[in-house]
């Protein structure tokens, strides 16, 4: 089986991932825990500061990731052309321009969904993102090759 398509990344794509990436580990969800707590003590005790101190904690992550995927989308040439994409059953190999990586299947230690991409990391830090409006009627497939050849104890993807 063999599925291509292209994908030009926003800085919409790239904060989704921001988020992502972010509030599904320990520091994204302590930093949500801390700040509703002290949003929770202010309720108890009416001391103004800790509603400041929760309202800072719970909206600087969230604006300072959508300053971030702005201004890297604005400014990475990576993002500034679409990308093309081949899965094959060997791996998946990426283009732009005069640049082509090849990349076989082994390499995606997790893939994961939120309701507008799908990504697949292809180290902690690092994933291919593909918005599902870009993928349009070739997302069931991504998925059906997602699926067989990544390992299913790393496959956390939504329909």
């Amino acid at each position: 089986m063999k599925v291509e398509f292209d994908i030009k990344i926003t800085a919409s794509d790239l904060y989704d991932y921001m988020l992502y990436h972010t509030y599904s580990g320990f520091s994204g969800l302590f930093g949500s825990i801390v700040g509703a707590l002290f949003i929770v003590y202010f309720a108890l005790s009416g001391t103004w500061y800790y509603l400041a101190a929760g309202g800072i904690i719970l909206l600087y992550i969230p604006c300072s990731l959508f300053l971030r995927a702005k201004k890297q989308a604005a400014t990475n040439e990576f993002f500034k052309k679409p990308l093309h994409y081949v899965l094959t059953d060997e791996g998946v190999t990426v283009m732009q321009g005069d640049y082509e990586m090849f990349q076989e299947w082994k390499i995606v230690v997790k893939a994961a969904s939120t309701n507008r991409s799908i990504l697949l990391y292809t180290s902690k830090v690092n994933a291919w993102i593909f918005p599902k409006r870009e993928l349009a009627n070739k997302k069931d497939d991504v998925i059906e090759m997602v699926s067989t050849h990544v390992s299913p104890d790393k496959v956390k993807i939504k329909q």
